[in-house]
């Protein structure tokens, strides 16, 4: 596993960059990764769910883990961000049942697990999402389910 900070929070900024500047950013470095025979599941929370969702055929990525995915704004249900989740890639989305950004729905391909009593944060019984996170990627081939 291979963990990003994106520039801007390198920066110390708190507000997203630009999409355009964050899917540059992140493909630029897994440009440099060698993933030959190794399958390339990419993901991130919020901002970066939909960065890895945006960018994920064109690093030709296998599957994607979309942490907190950002729906929508807050109170703001009319700029869905579904689209972004159409990848025809496997998807895992898991987010709160308490996330003001909104939950999306399941559709084919893609996968959702609500966590009960979880917000936009996710905080709320690490262990059990982390075991949907691993058992999502070992139905798939990804992960051993032992983990």
């Amino acid at each position: 596993m291979i963990r990003v900070t994106q520039p801007y929070r390198v920066r110390g900024r708190r507000s997203p960059a630009p999409a355009a500047e964050l899917d540059a950013s992140w493909a630029a470095v897994l440009a440099t990764l060698d993933t030959a025979g190794t399958p390339l599941i990419v993901g991130g929370r919020s901002s970066g769910a939909r960065v890895a969702c945006r960018t994920a055929g064109t690093v030709g990525a296998t599957g994607i883990l979309a942490l907190a995915f950002p729906l929508h704004p807050p109170g703001r249900p009319d700029r869905s961000r579904a689209p972004e989740l159409l990848t025809g890639l496997p998807t895992l989305v898991v987010n709160g049942d308490r996330d003001p950004f909104g939950i999306p729905e399941a559709t084919p391909g893609v996968e959702v697990v609500v966590r009960p009593g979880a917000g936009h944060d996710l905080r709320r019984d690490l262990a059990g999402t982390a075991a949907a996170v691993v058992a999502w990627l070992a139905r798939h081939g990804w992960a051993d389910p032992s983990l």
